[in-house]
């Protein structure tokens, strides 16, 4: 089941929020046990014992580091987690590299990738992690904890959620009408951006990805509406992920901040996936000796987090190529790029992140690393490719509007208009009006969407 979904909107959330509002106060986390495992049912019935072990696993091994402070029980956790994650997502490219470089036969597994086992395997190491430093006491009720691990919103695809975020509101928690209703707004804004933007720019990239005849051009229109639609699909996703834990009464961390208004790539990643980096930066960046270090350990650590980085978003060469990517730019930067950006005039510095980004997300999306060598030769026109051509003006005149809104609502010019509005005489009694009419109207022009069957995936899904 997926959030956009007939069946989530006005089956499961509704009856999710009048049981998991009116259930009595010390009932109220087995309630939203019951409701997660429900939902993730729907989706994966075979894994759910899975996640129950591995929540089982975090909440013992967290009650072991409370007792015994050391390295033991989180190199259990470690263990048990990334085995399971290792078996699941990369057995098969582990035997496909081996069969590669040594010419073995050995067949692949072909095992299906259980939902969600990327963020909620890195939520039980970071639990115990916390417990093993001090940072959160150990979760006593089994309920409370595994309500905490499994909770519906941000099972599937995030962001991912700390013990200690949310550790104050597992043992009480108020919903307030201000809370709800923010919530739901925030929820209808990615469910927007999911339906209106990402869904149609997925279109667009499948068509460009398909075309007979390719030019510069179209090359250029493919990586920029594939990075868009990257965005808002995920970004759509968390947003709808926090507006959710806002209806129950709980306050996830944001997971992004307009990352295409950013001056450097480190800036990028600070606002691109910000819960992922800051679990790396964490429990991996800062273990190694972080930026205390001598320079080439602070590269070398660079390298680790983002051949790691790249390796959590899947199983495959590219994926470890576009960490490195990022880890070369970032390495750059800090040697000598960031003084030259803090100099250099803003256009010029949005425009090197814009190319940075357009060109890693090509390297991202592609099967293979040969198929992104031949994208990228197509964004300069190798092999004699023209510039444009007919088919090329049509794609743009078709997919030209939602290129246009995308580019617009990916920088944060509607926050500034409503900051400025707010600001006029009466301007929060003119928001107060727009905003849940602006979200009615998201929710039922994205429910007539999904009533006409359009496209829906949700890319986040497959890590």
């Amino acid at each position: 089941m997926v959030f956009s979904s007939l069946p989530f909107l006005y089956f499961f959330l509704p009856a999710a929020l009048l049981l998991g509002l009116t259930a009595p106060r010390k009932a109220r986390n087995a309630v939203l046990l019951l409701l997660s495992l429900l939902f993730y049912f729907f989706g994966e019935p075979r894994f759910v014992p899975l996640l129950l072990f591995t929540a089982a696993a975090a909440w013992g091994c967290g009650l072991w580091a409370q007792k015994r402070r050391g390295c033991l029980p989180l190199l259990v956790i470690c263990v048990l987690s990334l085995g399971q994650l290792a078996y699941f997502k990369y057995a098969d490219f582990l035997i496909g590299t081996v069969n590669g470089v040594f010419g073995a036969g050995l067949p692949l597994l072909r095992l299906a990738l259980p939902i969600g086992i990327s963020f909620y395997t890195f939520q039980a190491i970071s639990y115990v992690a916390d417990v093993s430093a001090g940072r959160v006491t150990a979760a006593r009720n089994p309920i409370d904890f595994a309500a905490y691990l499994t909770f519906f919103p941000q099972l599937i695809a995030g962001p991912i959620v700390r013990y200690s975020d949310v550790q104050t509101a597992l043992g009480d928690r108020h919903v307030t009408l201000s809370g709800f209703s923010g919530g739901a707004l925030r929820f209808c804004v990615g469910l927007g951006k999911k339906m209106l933007l990402a869904n149609v720019l997925a279109e667009a990239t499948a068509d460009f990805a398909a075309a007979q005849t390719q030019t510069v051009l179209y090359t250029w229109l493919y990586a920029l509406c594939n990075a868009l639609m990257i965005y808002f699909d995920f970004s759509g996703y968390s947003d709808m992920a926090i507006g959710l834990g806002r209806m129950f009464g709980f306050d996830f961390p944001e997971n992004f901040r307009h990352p295409f208004a950013s001056r450097s790539v480190a800036e990028f990643w600070r606002r691109w996936h910000i819960t992922l980096g800051s679990w790396f930066r964490d429990y991996v960046y800062i273990p190694l000796g972080g930026s205390r270090c001598a320079l080439w350990k602070q590269l070398r650590n660079l390298l680790v987090v983002w051949a790691l980085t790249g390796l959590w978003h899947g199983a495959s060469w590219t994926f470890v190529l576009w960490g490195l990517y990022f880890a070369a730019l970032l390495i750059l930067e800090r040697l000598f790029l960031a003084k030259w950006l803090a100099r250099a005039p803003r256009w010029v510095a949005h425009l090197y992140v814009t190319l940075a980004v357009l060109v890693s997300f090509v390297l991202f999306s592609a099967s293979s690393p040969a198929e992104a060598l031949s994208q990228l030769g197509g964004l300069i026109g190798l092999s004699g490719t023209p510039l444009w051509d007919t088919a090329t003006l049509a794609a743009l005149r078709q997919y030209g509007v939602v290129l246009l809104v995308s580019l617009l609502g990916a920088v944060p010019l509607v926050p500034l208009a409503l900051q400025k509005l707010r600001a006029l005489p009466h301007g929060d009694a003119v928001c107060a009006v727009l905003q849940p009419v602006a979200a009615l109207v998201l929710l039922v022009v994205s429910t007539a969407y999904l009533a006409a069957g359009s496209f829906n995936p949700f890319l986040y899904f497959r890590f």
